[in-house]
């Protein structure tokens, strides 16, 4: 089976251009799913939780 540089290029862009858009819808829903908005809220306010002074 002879397959050419042409081929292989022509197959990896666009079964990597599907592939990132995949992740990228899965990466959506796992963000803007319902059940992970407290861990996120709580990710966000945990940041300035510890901030009442100068760092040093």
């Amino acid at each position: 089976m002879d397959v050419s540089h042409d081929t292989l290029v022509g197959i990896s862009k666009s079964y990597g251009l599907f592939y990132l858009i995949a992740l990228s819808i899965a990466v959506a829903v796992y963000v803007f799913w319902p059940r992970n908005k407290s861990k996120f809220d709580r990710a966000a306010k945990n940041i300035l939780n510890d901030e009442d002074g100068p760092w040093r």
